[in-house]
């Protein structure tokens, strides 16, 4: 089955060439819509709607990506989101993040990689772009940065999950951490897939911070 996707970009020209993209693989992605900005994607997603993924720029009038996403995740929560930027800078990665965002890949990657991206994101996955991977390690080791206190939780967590979980923590992509725990790539997914339901977030930082800050890992 195609996954369907709908794309938030201001800019005319850059759009067109992101549609061109997706339309390389028509076989496995089907594009449905472009919006100009924040409030328009929020008009088509309730009239038009039936949308897996959204690709969602940042700095757009109306409503900013980050606004938009932290919209969406609120009311669609199955929709995941892509931010697709220009933008590499930690303090949008941070707060894209807070918003929800699913995953963070820059405009210049590859037509395949933007694909790739959007099917491991359907799997549960959190893809990002390398630059952006290194930073967001990097936000995850400043003390200042935290979550909000919140109240002791069971959260279920298997053993394997926890496992995961730590090796995440580490900075260790799905193929290190199959290697490492000798399970495929696939059941890794899985297993970050059901980590995200059960502590209730929607990407990695988010489910690290919210371990350590409950001395899960």
């Amino acid at each position: 089955m195609k996954i369907k996707v709908a794309l938030a970009e201001d800019n005319d020209k850059l759009a067109g060439s992101i549609k061109e993209k997706l339309e390389l693989f028509s076989d496995r992605i089907e594009f449905k819509f472009r919006a100009k900005n924040g409030g328009e994607m929020i008009r088509k997603l309730e009239t038009v709607g039936d949308v897996d993924a959204v690709l969602m720029d940042i700095e757009m009038p109306v409503m900013d990506g980050i606004e938009t996403t932290n919209f969406i995740k609120n009311k669609y929560s199955e929709i995941k989101v892509i931010m697709l930027t220009v933008f590499d800078d930690e303090d949008k990665i941070f707060r894209s993040i807070q918003a929800g965002a699913n995953g963070y890949l820059l405009k210049d990657e590859p037509p395949d990689k933007i694909v790739e991206g959007i099917e491991m994101i359907m799997d549960g996955g959190a893809p990002m772009s390398p630059v952006i991977a290194v930073k967001t390690l990097s936000l995850l080791r400043k003390s200042e940065i935290v979550i909000p206190n919140i109240l002791a939780e069971d959260f279920s967590l298997s053993k394997r999950e926890v496992e995961v979980l730590e090796l995440l923590s580490k900075g260790e992509d799905y193929v290190k951490i199959s290697n490492k725990l000798f399970i495929s790539p696939a059941t890794v997914r899985k297993h970050i897939e059901n980590i995200y339901k059960k502590l209730e977030v929607h990407n990695k930082i988010q489910a690290v911070q919210k371990a350590q800050k409950h001395n899960i890992i």
